[in-house]
């Protein structure tokens, strides 16, 4: 037999529900906790496996360009007579082989060298912007100036007169206007492409300039 006195705090333990001592439980889920519930991750703006595939996609056109610009020079070297015109669609295209010293319409023909450093200064400037690569549409235009400013260059740096003072194999004659190659073309669909996606507000790393203009008066907002 039970000798303590009854005291109120011994009551209370008597007639208490165990279950009081349960932790609370929602209906068909698990026991509550009062851990701290982690916030979701944001999402990463661009995956580095996308930012991978763009810049092969940038360098295989690059050097498909390249490539396919010099053997048609040396096709035309091969083929063609210097200064003698082969219709092709008339007198609207035609071939033509041409050592340009200048650059279009044989202008700044003195001045090999500063086209070539102006060349070497794209290429490397490409090169460096390609890590914020984030569009399929600069990866498009970006591969095919890289391409187009390479294929030139092989010239300048490798073919006579000499090193950096080499003259473009130009081949291709738009109806006696100017006398143009493959990496010419290229270059000129780049220049095309990126004057599109700048009036479309595409950046480099795929997002809109708009976007990035809400978040920076956002930013201004929240700060005052």
């Amino acid at each position: 037999m039970d000798s303590q006195p009854e005291t109120p705090q011994r009551r209370r333990d008597l007639y208490r529900d165990p279950t009081d001592d349960a932790p609370v439980t929602a209906p068909g889920g698990p026991a509550a906790t009062t851990e701290p519930v982690a916030e979701p991750a944001a999402p990463a703006p661009a995956t580095s496996s996308r930012r991978r595939r763009l810049l092969v996609l940038l360098l295989s056109l690059t050097a498909l360009i390249a490539v396919v610009d010099q053997i048609t020079k040396c096709l035309a070297e091969a083929r063609l007579e210097q200064g003698v015109i082969v219709p092709v669609l008339g007198d609207l295209l035609g071939l033509q082989l041409v050592y340009n010293p200048g650059a279009a319409f044989s202008f700044a023909t003195g001045m090999t060298w500063v086209f070539t450093i102006i060349m070497v200064v794209v290429a490397v400037v490409v090169l460096r912007v390609s890590r914020r690569l984030g569009s399929l549409g600069w990866a498009l235009a970006l591969g095919m100036l890289l391409g187009g400013c390479l294929g030139n260059l092989y010239d300048r740096l490798f073919r006579d007169p000499g090193f950096a003072r080499g003259h473009v194999v130009d081949f291709i004659n738009y109806n006696g206007w100017f006398v143009g190659n493959i990496a010419d073309i290229a270059i000129v669909g780049a220049a095309i492409l990126i004057a599109v996606l700048a009036l479309r507000g595409r950046e480099i790393d795929g997002s809109l300039a708009s976007d990035a203009a809400e978040r920076a008066d956002d930013e201004r907002g929240t700060d005052a």
